[in-house]
């Protein structure tokens, strides 16, 4: 296939896709109807439904789309040298959350992805996938913490590693909907529980 026809049909993807997302975030999944995603794409449904079977398939783009830059700055981090200790790591991570937790943003989707997850087989495994992946990131991460020293050589490193993942959904939340956490505060708790690092 030309090149050109390659670009024309991921622009029309991402259309719908930015469309969705507007939708989704005024309204919500269940509220937004599929009539919606035309109207805001300005596109018609045969033209929508070559690209997406349903809306639950464009739940599912969204969910994964939403991790990719996560994903990205998160794989950029842990490798660095020096490592960063966990406090400024995550500090940097929100960061990135908050300047993209708008009004419109893809990280307002991220906890309704996640609530319709548990009721939703095919949503379900969209966001297994997004999860598992930023998982694997704090994987690699405790990997390099117990290799630089700051945890000890025979660190269970799955339990690590989930537990810190928890770190990050919890301030999700607590910054869009109670609205009264920053990156800092997160920062400076994660430095009194988990003093690692060089200077530790």
């Amino acid at each position: 296939m030309p090149r050109v026809s390659e670009e024309h049909l991921e622009r029309r993807r991402q259309q719908i896709l930015d469309a969705a997302r507007l939708c989704f975030a005024r309204k919500g999944f269940h509220e937004t109807s599929m009539q919606d995603v035309f109207a805001e794409s300005e596109l018609s449904a045969g033209a929508v439904y070559r690209y997406f079977k349903s809306k639950d398939e464009i739940i599912g783009a969204l969910a994964t789309q939403t991790t990719v830059s996560l994903r990205a700055l998160m794989t950029e981090l842990i490798r660095v040298d020096p490592l960063p200790p966990p406090d400024r790591l995550v500090e940097s991570l929100a960061e990135h959350l908050v300047a993209n937790s708008g009004p419109e943003s893809p990280l307002r989707l991220v906890p309704q992805a996640w609530a319709l997850a548990l009721v939703d087989p095919e949503a379900a495994e969209y966001v297994k996938e997004a999860i598992r992946g930023i998982r694997d990131c704090w994987y690699e991460y405790t990997e390099r913490m117990r290799d630089a020293g700051w945890l000890p050589a025979d660190t269970d490193i799955h339990a690590v590693a989930t537990a810190i993942m928890g770190v990050l959904p919890g301030f999700i939340l607590q910054h869009l909907i109670i609205g009264d956490i920053d990156p800092q505060t997160l920062a400076r708790g994660l430095r009194t529980l988990l003093p690692y690092g060089p200077a530790a």
